[in-house]
Parts: structure tokens; C-alpha cells; sequence
């Protein structure tokens, strides 16, 4: 059965008997005065957990949607075979993990010019990852297509025999035009307006274009890429990755955000409580429905914990076919425009939180979105991938919602949304 490396260090190992899957902490590990839990949900009190609690945990490893259909049939394997598909994805994963055996030399697999990684892009949707490349062994979560690479001294290459990533390249999607400066915008705002995000760029390769995102989960130390471990809400409250939406059709419920609020003050200090709040109401403000409980993290270090920076953050005000519902309500609301006062302030009651606070914070960082947007703006136009066709209109539809959802948290919610404009300004008007 595989061992789990943290970091090169053996922190326990994947053990299945009787047909049952276990995760074993290693006795050495738990007596390393740099050991850190895998999960928040399988805590060092205990030396060994059970299947109920370590394959969602691995699950969550995976990719999902198309991606992970198309990694099955490149393995072989079945979806449900959470095991046989990690041990062969598993050499660089999200975190400080590895579950799988260095199979040779870690290396730098170098990617020759340009060229040669516009076909790379072109290919993923057949070969996610790189996926039965001699020595490639990586995965990462969601259901976007992206590839995990090495980027330094302005060079792309490719990790190899459990070598770090350093960053993430998300590539263009045909069925979101204008995805890549959309992600861009939205992680120079959140950036502009003091929240703590991922550091991002965009670039082309022939006729692709891509996002370039610093991985926070590693640190590089003169010549060597340490990995921070992290995991995402969903694996630190136990959930499967279908059930990261509050309401789904699992059966499962997902994390509400009194959920996750609760798991902040638990184990995190109250800076993080309000850097949570802070991308809870920049997410509404900006329109990103998407902002599940797994495109949000924690970051487990030696006698610390604490909220990753924010990621994948997107606006889907300007698609037509996004939904308009929110990963998770506020306050028993998941429209953006239809969140008002009462809304904010069940939100602050459910997560014990002082609701007059709340409401200030998000009139403040609503004006502060405001002063901020054409600045995003000409960040992104100055990225190698330029403006793009779309730019402006994500900015227009972003500015619309940060008005409508400024003017709401201070109004009483009317009895007829239907005939509610977006972009109300504080008259009205």
C-alpha cells in the first residue's frame, strides 16, 4: 500500500484490509516536532482513521467533471477506484503530499519553446496532467482544465519522478470566452483591495492564451521548491467533492458558511475570521457563484493554521449560461442582487458575528471594489495576454453588482424583486 510523504518525509500510509481503506499516521511522524495533520478532519489524537474519513479526504485530490473522466480512461481505472487513481496521480498534489514512492530522480522536465506548449494545452482535454508521460505523476482538484508546471527564469518545464510544481497554468476555455483576463481581473482586484489572493498572470502560446497563478504551497529555498501542506474546506469538514456546494444532489449537504465560519474560530485566529468574511463578501460583490467550499483553504503547518490566499476567482455576471445562484446562501439568500440588510445579518447571527460590523464591512469593501476596478483593468491590458475581447464588459457587469449589492446591505428587501434594476446607486436611482 502507498506511503504518504510530507514533503519527502513519510507521514503515515494508505492500508487496506479486508477491503477497507485506512490512513495510518507514522509513529516517527507523530513524534517529529515538525509534524502537522494531514486534515483538520483527521486530527494527530488519533493514530489511524477509517474510510469514511480518508476517502473523501483522497477524493478531493482528484479532479472532477470531464477531467476526471478523461484521466479514468487514460488509467484504466474506474471513478470509483479513489485509490488506484491517486497512487498513479499522486506524485504532486495540492499541499505537501505525495502518495506514491519516488520512482527515480526528481527533475525538470524542460518544455523546448513555445510551440510545444500550445500543443500541451491543446492536448489536455485528452491527457489531463500529462497523464501517461514517462515519470508524470500529478493532480489537482476541480473540473477546469489546468496543468501543474515549473516556471522560472522565464522558462516552462515539466516535473518529473515526484519533482515540486511551482505554478499553475490555466488555459483559455472555449465554453467561458474570455476566462483567462476574466480570472486575471478578478485576482488583481481582490489584490487592489487588500485581500490576501494568489499572485497571477496571464500569457499566450501561439494561439492560446493561459493563466499563469503562483502556487502559495511552495516556497522556494535557493535551489530547492519546499511544499506547504493545505487542504480545502471540503476535506477539513469531512465532505466528498460533490457535496462542495450548500445545496447539491448528493444527499450530502455542503458546507453553509456558518460551517465554515465555525472551523475559522476553532482552529484559527480572528484575522482569519475576518479575511474569511472579507472573500465571502467579495464574492458576492463580484458575482462569483463559483466560490465553493473547495476554492476555499487552509494552510497546516506545525502548530499553526490559517486561511490560504484566495484562488480561482471568476465573474460569471457576463456569461449567459452561469447560474445566478451562489455556492452558498447568505443568510438564506443565494441571488447576489436579492442579498439585502436582513440577509447580511442573518449571515452575522448564524456565524456569530456582530451584524452592525458585518454590514459596515461590506459597504467598505463594496467602495472599495468601486475604487479599485480600473485599476484591475489596466493591470490585466498591461499582461503579456492583453485585453482581451471582453475586458470591459466584465468590468461594467462587475461594477453593476458592487453598486446593487452596496445599496442593498443598507435596504429592506422589497416585496417585489421582480422588477428590481441592477446597479441601484444609494438613491435609487
Amino acid at each position: 500500500m502507498p506511503d504518504v510523504y510530507a514533503d519527502g518525509v513519510i507521514a503515515g500510509a494508505i492500508e487496506t484490509r479486508l477491503g477497507e481503506t485506512a490512513f495510518v499516521y507514522d509513529a516517527a511522524w507523530l513524534k517529529s516536532p515538525a509534524h502537522f495533520p494531514l486534515s483538520l478532519s483527521m486530527p494527530l489524537s488519533a493514530r489511524e482513521w477509517g474510510p469514511d474519513v480518508i476517502l473523501p479526504w483522497l477524493m478531493n485530490l482528484l479532479p472532477e467533471g470531464a477531467p476526471l473522466r478523461a484521466l479514468t480512461r487514460a488509467l484504466g481505472a474506474s471513478a470509483e477506484d479513489v485509490l488506484a487513481l491517486i497512487t498513479a496521480s499522486g506524485g504532486d498534489l495540492a499541499g505537501a503530499l505525495s502518495i506514491r514512492a519516488p520512482d527515480g530522480l526528481a527533475r525538470n522536465e524542460p518544455i523546448r519553446d513555445e510551440a510545444a506548449l500550445e500543443r500541451i494545452l491543446n492536448e489536455l482535454p485528452a491527457k489531463p496532467f500529462l497523464v501517461g508521460d514517462a515519470g508524470v505523476a500529478m493532480s489537482l482538484a476541480g473540473a477546469q482544465e489546468k496543468l501543474p508546471v515549473v516556471f522560472e527564469n522565464d522558462a516552462f518545464a515539466i516535473p518529473v519522478n515526484g519533482a515540486a510544481s511551482t505554478h499553475i497554468l490555466k488555459p483559455d476555455n472555449a465554453n467561458l470566452p474570455g476566462s483567462v483576463q476574466n480570472e486575471a481581473l478578478c485576482m488583481q482586484l481582490a489584490r487592489r483591495c487588500g485581500l490576501n489572493v494568489a499572485e497571477a498572470t496571464t500569457g499566450t502560446a501561439g494561439d492560446r492564451s493561459y493563466l499563469l497563478v503562483t502556487r502559495y504551497d511552495r516556497v522556494r529555498n535557493e535551489d530547492a521548491v519546499r511544499r506547504i501542506h493545505q487542504e480545502d474546506f471540503c476535506q477539513a469538514l469531512g465532505r466528498p467533492p460533490g457535496a462542495k456546494y450548500e445545496h447539491n444532489q448528493t444527499g450530502i449537504p455542503g458546507p453553509s458558511l456558518a460551517e465554515m465560519f465555525a472551523l475559522i474560530r476553532e482552529h484559527m485566529t480572528a484575522r482569519d475570521t475576518n479575511r474569511f468574511l472579507d472573500a465571502v463578501i467579495f464574492n458576492i460583490a463580484i458575482g462569483n457563484v463559483d466560490s465553493h467550499a473547495k476554492n476555499y483553504s487552509v494552510l497546516l503547518q506545525a502548530g499553526r493554521v490559517e486561511l490560504a490566499p484566495l484562488y480561482d476567482l471568476m465573474s460569471g455576471l457576463a456569461w449567459a449560461n452561469i447560474t445566478e445562484n451562489h455556492a452558498q446562501s447568505v443568510g438564506g439568500q443565494r441571488r447576489g442582487r436579492y442579498i439585502f440588510r436582513r440577509h447580511w445579518q442573518r449571515l452575522a447571527e448564524a456565524a456569530g458575528l456582530s451584524a452592525p460590523a458585518v454590514l459596515r464591512r461590506v459597504v467598505a469593501l463594496c467602495d472599495r471594489i468601486a475604487a479599485e476596478l480600473q485599476g484591475a483593468r489596466q493591470d490585466v491590458i498591461a499582461m503579456p495576454a492583453g485585453k482581451g475581447m471582453l475586458l470591459d464588459t466584465f468590468c461594467n457587469e462587475i461594477a453593476a453588482r458592487v453598486t446593487t449589492v452596496r445599496f442593498n446591505a443598507g435596504a429592506d428587501e422589497p416585496d417585489d424583486l421582480s422588477d428590481m434594476p441592477e446597479g441601484v446607486d444609494s438613491q435609487g436611482g
